[in-house]
């Protein structure tokens, strides 16, 4: 005989415990969230003040601004190249943390360190080494090379990646840890039986089941770039003396200085809707691939 489970029924009361017990979490959702959300929703089709509607106007202004398109080039530029090498980067860490166990704790902690120095250090380091006299150009002269301008040229955009890459490595390799920690021991077993070498079992069996860890990440990551503007005003300021490094952060500072939340509010719209966007479908191309 089949057996039926009755589904237990919610005792009297429960539902507004429940209730109580999520209302100051759902406050604070709507008042820190929620409604700052909706507001710079309003600023966006609203005059400076909030005044007046203007419609699509700052949207407009926002797309045809020239500075808004060199900062949106520079961001995008500084995400494509900056993500694939800190992904890539940080599990190769994470693959030789694994490796030498159990001396991997001392590799993973001197891995985290750089999390835990100040912004206002690092740019105090970025300026004693890549200055026009710096320590790297010094370096440079004794080797008997012509120095660079490290900030003045395109080369700072480098410099930028390579200190956003030394930062955040160690903070996605714990990630990756995470994930490799959580694949059964079973799967490497049944692939070693079938013959399968290193390489084959990284790409067919590592990787695969690292695609949730590897989606958390990479949006984790991606949303951690927009951070990277400290640095860069710390040591260039407002407006970079080279315009590789001309960041959405950089123009919306700029802005909101001058009061025009208008165009600020609308270009922070837009930028939350190509997030959006990216990770919806970066989403569902994994649960594509998951599936097949």
């Amino acid at each position: 005989m089949k057996r039926f489970e009755m589904r237990k029924k919610p005792a009297r009361g429960e539902g507004a415990a429940a209730a109580a017990f999520l209302a100051p979490s759902a406050a604070g959702l709507g008042l820190l969230l929620l409604l700052p959300l909706a507001e710079t929703v309003r600023r966006s089709v609203t005059n400076a003040p909030g005044t007046a509607f203007l419609g699509l106007e700052n949207y407009r202004s926002v797309l045809g601004n020239t500075a808004f398109q060199l900062a949106a080039k520079n961001t995008a530029r500084f995400i494509y190249v900056c993500l694939p090498l800190l992904l890539a980067a940080s599990l190769a860490l994470a693959l030789l943390v694994r490796a030498v166990r159990p001396a991997g704790r001392a590799f993973k902690t001197s891995y985290l360190l750089p999390m835990a120095v100040p912004v206002a250090s690092i740019a105090l380091l970025w300026q004693a080494l890549f200055h026009q006299n710096g320590l790297v150009n010094a370096a440079l002269s004794g080797l008997g090379l012509a120095p660079v301008d490290f900030m003045g040229t395109g080369a700072a955009f480098w410099v930028l990646i390579g200190t956003y890459l030394w930062k955040n490595s160690g903070y996605d390799m714990i990630l990756w840890l995470a994930g490799l920690d959580g694949i059964p021991e079973s799967v490497y077993e049944a692939a070693a039986v079938d013959g399968a070498g290193r390489w084959i079992t990284f790409w067919r069996v590592t990787l695969p089941e690292l695609s949730a860890t590897l989606f958390l990440t990479a949006v984790l990551s991606l949303l951690n770039t927009f951070k990277v503007f400290r640095e860069a005003y710390l040591v260039a300021g407002s407006y970079p003396q080279s315009d590789s490094i001309y960041l959405l952060q950089h123009l919306f500072n700029n802005w909101f200085l001058k009061l025009d939340m208008g165009r600020l509010a609308a270009a922070a719209v837009l930028v939350a809707l190509v997030l959006l966007s990216v990770i919806l479908l970066w989403q569902r191309l994994l649960r594509r691939e998951g599936e097949e």
